[in-house]
């Protein structure tokens, strides 16, 4: 029999990135139920903060950018998918060893909380945040979305440029 399961590497590391994860999660889902409520009572449900930046009311029943937004049972197979996704990177984060892996798996792990909720409980995942320049405007994305890409940021940082910089200050410390 295959062993799913294994021990925790490090628990601290583990328990910060659960703990952040609920923190964003909670922090998410807030932000949501906040600001449609506000937008709720707006004519368009939309208020202009600047002039490249409005808070908005968006239902998105696919993914980024809209994708697959006609898809038939999208609620269903969108939420399993991000599911078993998320579980994949529960067990990852009970497998690391890294101060910066675990953020990032917490804020990962945190948005992607957030948004199966809301999809789950609503049939869409709410967006608001509307940037805007010159007419174009960035598809409206909300807390969530923002810290799944900060995540991944984190993970490149982690992953492609730490090492750089750690053997780059080892080499130099070599050679002195």
């Amino acid at each position: 029999m295959i062993k799913i399961y294994k021990k925790i590497q490090n628990p601290k590391l583990f328990i910060t990135g659960l703990v952040l994860a609920i923190v964003i999660t909670i922090a998410d889902l807030y932000s949501k139920s906040v600001i449609f409520r506000i937008l709720d009572n707006e004519i368009g449900q939309y208020i202009k903060v600047t002039g490249f930046f409005n808070l908005v009311k968006v239902l998105n029943t696919g993914v980024s950018f809209g994708m697959f937004n006609n898809l038939t049972y999208g609620t269903i197979i969108l939420s399993a998918v991000a599911i078993i996704i998320t579980i994949i990177l529960v067990i990852w984060l009970s497998q690391i060893e890294s101060k910066h892996m675990s953020i990032a798996l917490g804020f990962v792990i945190g948005g992607a909380g957030g948004n199966i909720i809301d999809r789950i409980v609503n049939g869409a995942v709410a967006d608001f945040l509307d940037f805007h320049i010159a007419g174009y405007h960035w598809p409206a994305f909300n807390l969530a979305d923002t810290t799944i890409s900060i995540g991944a940021a984190i993970m490149i940082f982690d992953e492609f440029i730490l090492p750089r910089i750690k053997a780059k200050k080892e080499n130099i410390e070599k050679s002195n």
